[in-house]
């Protein structure tokens, strides 16, 4: 696996280089050191500009594994760059799997580009692949553990008990554009 943190299309940072992950411990280690990793604020965010970014890490991959999974992880929608649709079709595309670990630790506030549902949202308009999932975030404390069983269960290629988020194939429930559109807005005031 690797880790980086990204915010705006353009601003992604490796924090760990691609390493082996075999087993619980090796798991523990890696979410202990992404735990330690100063938090990064950026002005908008990319998830669209993340997964390309991702995609083209599996390219550089120095390890074959059995499963191309991609962790997305933010607080808020995609509103900056590209569309994240295009960007997770493309991945789909390529047989990469996208999982999401949407964090929902703070009140949404209409003075932002919040929104009230980014679970719906990461499940509707960020995730797809098959056994694609999410684990939502809305504890603070429970960051460190939520990462940790998230790479578990990746890992050892199973889902949680809650079970597998099936891909969206309706209408999302929250428009997948809703990040840009409340960007505009913010930008008219």
């Amino acid at each position: 696996m690797t880790y980086f943190e990204w915010s705006m299309s353009g601003d992604e940072k490796i924090i760990i280089p691609w390493r082996v992950i075999d087993g619980p411990e090796s798991a523990d280690a890696v979410a202990a050191e992404i735990m330690k990793t100063p938090v990064r604020r950026g002005s908008s965010t990319s998830i669209s500009g993340a997964i390309n970014f991702a995609v083209q890490l599996f390219e550089e991959n120095p390890y074959r594994g059995l499963r191309r999974v991609i962790d997305i992880s933010g607080d808020g929608p995609n509103n900056d760059g590209a569309p994240v649709t295009g960007a997770r079709d493309a991945a789909l595309a390529k047989g990469i799997i996208i999982n999401g670990l949407p964090i929902m630790v703070k009140e949404p506030s209409y003075s932002t580009i919040d929104i009230e549902n980014l679970d719906l949202y990461y499940e509707d308009c960020v995730i797809g692949g098959p056994g694609a999932f999410i684990m939502t975030i809305k504890d603070r404390e429970k960051f460190q553990e939520a990462i940790r069983t998230k790479l578990v269960l990746e890992v050892a290629g199973l889902t949680p008990e809650h079970g597998i988020v099936p891909a969206a194939e309706k209408e999302p429930r929250v428009p997948c554009l809703i990040g840009e559109k409340k960007w505009q807005e913010r930008g008219r005031r």
